[in-house]
């Protein structure tokens, strides 16, 4: 960026102007003071006391503006926020002034009289704000006609709130160089008719296809903090038939500290679409009361869900955040990512394999977590068909291993990331995932010292692995879109979701639990391929099709989330249950492991591997 200034007299004149103006100002309204105090008419005997008494009250108002830091604010940037420093200053300065009146009676010229005192003091402090303002908008005025080129599109906003406002004040700051708001639609009735950001509330969401082709609008973007599915749904299906494109404003994070801007505005994604609301688990404050100050170790970081959750842990502040992959990768983009949030200073990125006990024993014995999430596994369904004794390995032996060291390393609290398809398992990956949970329920009981748990949730919306970035890529080639059945179903929840939930199970957990999300109604996957293609602008079957190829080795029509004999129990959050698997005889889980562990040292042993993996789950 090229510098403003190319001297040093240049830097001066420019930090002098401010004084300069506010001078100005401050004679005027002196001068403006003393002719209505007088009704126009100054007396010949006052103008030259009064004149020695500018001199006082410019020296207290000066001085107080630069004691409240009054000028240390650019003008361009003035808000609200800072008009109590301005009232602070002109307030003290008048203080003074009738202090002097009061205790200097006699000496006329270093104090005015006390109605001058007064109706000065409202008028400079309306003047010095009134600059402020003005240069403000007519910075804001060459932004939008001094930028890029080209007319801006007319944009319409859904949602008149906080977030509304934000994306109203975003959007006229940059101007020309993006989008032009044309108004509001909000369903509150006390909102209706009126201005945010000076742009008008002009009616309700049902009013969106008229308002729309009124103002000729270019743009729908929908601006609310946490928008209702439904809600979503009406807006994308009217702007698909009125040929307007959709945006939404960003995450809840990043409305809440203030950093949206234009460029983070997205495209209605499917997961705005699903018909189940995301659930609010609330309990911030113990979140931040259990993860804040402590040592947390996140394995699989890289992977969606891990590296969700790692960004969630860092703005939770805690004492360190170790990160754990395989995939030098992946960890390095996630790393990357969190060196520019704040609390990033805590993070520490390791390439280790869970697999690896010496490497996991000493990377727990050099940052020694009290809190482990363990998100790394093998998850693709298809492919451990065909990949039995890896994914008994990785999936089971490895979270043994890494939960028996744990537990040695005195660490408080272990949750591990299961799924439903640990459930009545058909699947390798399902069948690996169950044996995962008994290993470390059965561990909770044996080791001792540290609380053991596992998380069970369905379908992650564009995880990889999910179908959703599967349906995109077809999508994008033209088609066909393939779904396995017509009746196929999966319970569907969002990343940020999972990565919560993972966190309360943290919190909740006495040790031994499964917790499990109510995720409301599953979704037929021909209704998400038909969503999606929708999204993209075209049609299901016409523009592109969709094809029935047959369930996958392993898959189920549907998934459960629990057992009849794990009896799931409401928690403390009305959405989030606590089960528990049937105990198993003592031994029981360590002698299948280690029959497990001899079968997978054996060069040619998938078929009694897989025969002893899915016995007696």
């Amino acid at each position: 960026m090229k510098p403003v200034f190319s001297t040093k007299y240049d830097v001066l004149l420019w930090r002098a102007a401010p004084l300069v103006v506010d001078a100005a100002i401050m004679a005027l309204a002196y001068a403006a003071a003393y002719v209505l105090r007088f009704n126009f008419n100054v007396p010949p005997e006052h103008l030259r006391g009064g004149v020695c008494a500018f001199v006082t009250v410019a020296a207290l108002q000066f001085t107080a503006l630069l004691a409240f830091g009054c000028y240390r604010l650019l003008w361009r940037f003035i808000s609200v926020c800072d008009v109590p420093r301005f009232l602070y200053a002109i307030g003290a300065s008048t203080a003074v002034l009738i202090l002097l009146r009061l205790l200097l009676p006699d000496i006329w010229t270093l104090r005015p009289p006390l109605s001058i005192a007064l109706i000065n003091s409202g008028f400079v402090l309306g003047g010095l704000l009134l600059a402020r303002v003005a240069w403000r908008s007519l910075h804001e005025a060459g932004a939008r006609t001094g930028g890029e080129t080209g007319v801006p599109r007319r944009t319409l906003l859904i949602g008149a709130g906080s977030t509304g406002n934000t994306v109203a004040r975003e959007l006229r700051q940059r101007g020309a160089a993006a989008m032009e708001a044309v108004g509001f639609l909000d369903d509150d009735p006390a909102k209706q008719g009126t201005y945010v950001q000076g742009v008008p509330v002009r009616g309700s969401i049902a009013d969106l296809a008229h308002v729309a082709r009124e103002q000729r609008v270019q743009m729908v973007i929908v601006a609310m903090m946490q928008a209702p599915r439904d809600v979503v749904r009406r807006v994308v299906g009217v702007c698909e038939t009125i040929g307007v494109p959709v945006r939404i404003a960003p995450g809840y994070y990043e409305i809440l500290d203030g950093t949206l801007s234009v460029s983070q505005l997205r495209e209605v994604d499917i997961a705005d679409l699903l018909g189940r609301k995301e659930v609010d688990f609330g309990g911030a404050a113990d979140l931040a009361r259990f993860v804040g100050g402590r040592r947390v170790l996140i394995t699989g970081a890289g992977g969606s869900i891990g590296a969700e959750l790692a960004r969630q842990v860092t703005r939770l502040g805690p004492a360190a955040l170790t990160l754990v992959e395989r995939n030098e990768n992946a960890l390095y983009e996630i790393d990357r990512l969190l060196r520019g949030m704040p609390g990033n200073q805590a993070v520490v990125a390791v390439v280790a394999d869970i697999g690896d006990a010496a490497r996991m024993r000493a990377v727990l014995a050099t940052h020694r977590p009290q809190i482990v999430l363990h998100a790394a596994a093998h998850k693709h369904v298809p492919l451990l068909e065909s990949n039995v004794a890896e994914a008994v390995r990785n999936n089971v032996l490895a979270t043994r291993t890494l939960g028996e060291l744990a537990a040695a390393a005195g660490v408080e609290v272990f949750v591990q990331l299961s799924t439903d398809k640990a459930v009545n398992p058909a699947s390798i990956m399902g069948a690996t995932k169950r044996l995962a949970e008994l290993a470390l329920q059965d561990l909770n009981r044996v080791a001792g010292g540290t609380r053991f748990a596992a998380v069970r949730f369905g379908n992650v919306l564009g995880a990889s692995g999910s179908v959703v970035p599967l349906f995109r890529e077809q999508i994008r080639r033209g088609g066909p879109v393939t779904v396995t059945h017509p009746d196929m179903r999966r319970y569907f929840m969002t990343i940020p979701e999972a990565a919560r939930l993972v966190l309360q199970a943290a919190t909740l957990t006495t040790g031994g639990e499964i917790f499990i999300l109510d995720m409301g109604e599953p979704v037929r996957i021909v209704d998400l391929a038909g969503e999606m293609i929708r999204l993209s602008g075209l049609r299901p079957h016409e523009d592109v099709p969709i094809q029935f190829i047959g369930p996958r080795p392993g898959e189920k029509f549907f998934e459960e989330l629990c057992t009849d004999a794990e009896h799931a129990e409401k928690t403390r959050h009305a959405r989030i249950f606590m089960g528990k698997i049937p105990a198993v005889a003592a031994g029981a889980v360590a002698e299948r492991l280690r029959v497990l562990r001899e079968l997978c040292a054996q060069a040619e042993a998938d078929g009694p591997l897989r025969q002893e993996l899915m016995r007696g789950l």
